[in-house]
C-alpha cells in the first residue's frame, strides 16, 4: 500500500499524451493567438485559436477537405494541399494578425507538411513566428518534385500507374500538378 501522501493524478489529456501543459503555458504567456497545425493521414487542419478562461475560442479554421470547392483534386494531405489550406485560413482571418505556431505533439521537421501550412498562412498575410529556414521551398509547395518524378516514371506504365493511381483516378495528371496548385491558389486569392 502506498504511503506517500503527495501523489496526485495527472490531468487526463497529459496521461493520454494529447497535451503538453508546459509547452501550452509558454504559448499562452505570449498573449498572442496560436496558429494550430494538425495533420492526419488524410487531411491537414489549420486553426487560429485564442485563449479564454472559459475555454479556447477558434477565430478561424480551414481543413484541406475544403479545397475541393476551389477545384483541388489532388491528395488532401501533401505539402501542396497543406500550403493551400494555410492560404485559405489566412484569407478567412484578419490580415496582419500576429500569431504563435503550435505544432502540438508532432515532431518539427524542416520543410515538412506542417511547415507547408505555416508558409501558406505567412504568404496569405498572417505574421507567424517561424524561421524562414524551416519552411519548404516554393518548388516543393507547387509540387514540381512530383511532376518531375512523374515524368521520369512515364516510360514504365506499371510503376507509373502504381505510384500515381490516386491522381489518375481523380482525373489529375501528376505532371501538371504545379499548374493545378497555381489555379487553386488564384481562386483562393480571389476571396
Amino acid at each position: 500500500m502506498a504511503t506517500n501522501n503527495t501523489y496526485s493524478v495527472q490531468y487526463r489529456r497529459k496521461r493520454e499524451g494529447k497535451t503538453d501543459y508546459r509547452k501550452r503555458l509558454k504559448f499562452l504567456s505570449g498573449g498572442l493567438p496560436r496558429l494550430v497545425v494538425r495533420k492526419s493521414l488524410r487531411h491537414v487542419l489549420v486553426q487560429l485559436i485564442e485563449f479564454s478562461p472559459k475555454g479556447d475560442k477558434v477565430i478561424a479554421s480551414a481543413q484541406s477537405g475544403e479545397l475541393s470547392k476551389f477545384g483541388w483534386k489532388g491528395d488532401a494531405s501533401n505539402t501542396s494541399a497543406a500550403y493551400l489550406t494555410g492560404l485559405l485560413l489566412a484569407r478567412k482571418a484578419k490580415k496582419g494578425l500576429a500569431c504563435i505556431v503550435d505544432l502540438g505533439q508532432n515532431t518539427s521537421v524542416k520543410g515538412s507538411v506542417l511547415y507547408g501550412a505555416v508558409k501558406g498562412c505567412i504568404d496569405g498575410g498572417l505574421k507567424a513566428s517561424c524561421a524562414a529556414e524551416v519552411l519548404p521551398s516554393a518548388d516543393r509547395v507547387r509540387g514540381e518534385h512530383v511532376a518531375k518524378y512523374a515524368k521520369s516514371l512515364k516510360s514504365n506504365k506499371e510503376k507509373y500507374q502504381s505510384q500515381f493511381g490516386k491522381y489518375l483516378k481523380a482525373g489529375v495528371d501528376p505532371e501538371h500538378l504545379p499548374v493545378l496548385v497555381d489555379q487553386v491558389k488564384s481562386k483562393i486569392g480571389a476571396l
